[in-house]
């Protein structure tokens, strides 16, 4: 994403009557790994007074890793961040996280069925304790369990090796196809993503020219 560009369509958008309210940053793309420039994103959010989420679903794993994590500078900023654990990490599938900074119970008054059936008012305990009826998933807790197993059983700094080791095996393969005839890096790695091309020998002789994308996919 191109922070002038957003900010941009934010005034187009106002000017032609229409209402912002949420700008859905990504922090590792699915197939090039990319990271959106969340702080300078988070700058004209606060401007504009719009909720700013973050897809992290696949890079969010990067906050674990002292090397790494400064690819998520301003996540902190973030209104809401969706995290899976289970894509980088290993925890079990699936499990996947949904973290918010509203402090008003906004899940709740979003979400809240107050289904009696469900959510009895007769417990043993302060029933503002029961958690279920604030969540997206109603009874589907156990996410949050796998995780917090994992990290207990294995530790920071074991999820921090798994995330360096990761994006350290993606640059030496990336190196290592430089070194290959007819696999072009698509761009240097990112994250963990490495993207390239296959040219067939047929068409290695032939200049980059619109040629030769026209005749790259059918010879596939």
């Amino acid at each position: 994403m191109i922070p002038s560009a957003l900010e941009e369509l934010i005034k187009a958008a106002k000017s032609e009557g229409a209402l912002p309210f949420m700008v859905n940053a990504t922090a590792g793309t699915t197939v090039l790994g990319a990271f959106d420039p969340i702080e300078e994103i988070a700058d004209i959010c606060e401007k504009h007074d719009l909720w700013l989420h973050v897809d992290a679903c696949w890079g969010g794993a990067a906050l674990m890793s002292k090397k790494h994590k400064h690819l998520l500078k301003g996540i902190h900023r973030a209104n809401s961040v969706a995290w899976n654990p289970h894509k980088m990490l290993m925890a079990c599938l699936q499990c996947s996280a949904l973290l918010v900074r509203d402090k008003t119970s906004i899940l709740q008054r979003c979400h809240s069925a107050r289904a009696s059936y469900l959510f009895q008012q007769d417990k043993f305990f302060d029933v503002s304790n029961d958690t279920g009826d604030k969540s997206i998933q109603c009874s589907r807790k156990p996410d949050a369990f796998k995780f917090w197993l994992m990290w207990k059983a294995l530790g920071a700094s074991e999820l921090e090796q798994r995330v360096d080791r990761a994006l350290s095996m993606a640059r030496l393969l990336a190196q290592e196809i430089k070194k290959r005839e007819g696999f072009p890096l698509l761009m240097a790695p990112e994250y963990a993503n490495v993207c390239l091309w296959y040219i067939p020998s047929s068409l290695r002789k032939l200049p980059d020219s619109p040629e030769l994308w026209k005749n790259l996919p059918h010879s596939l």
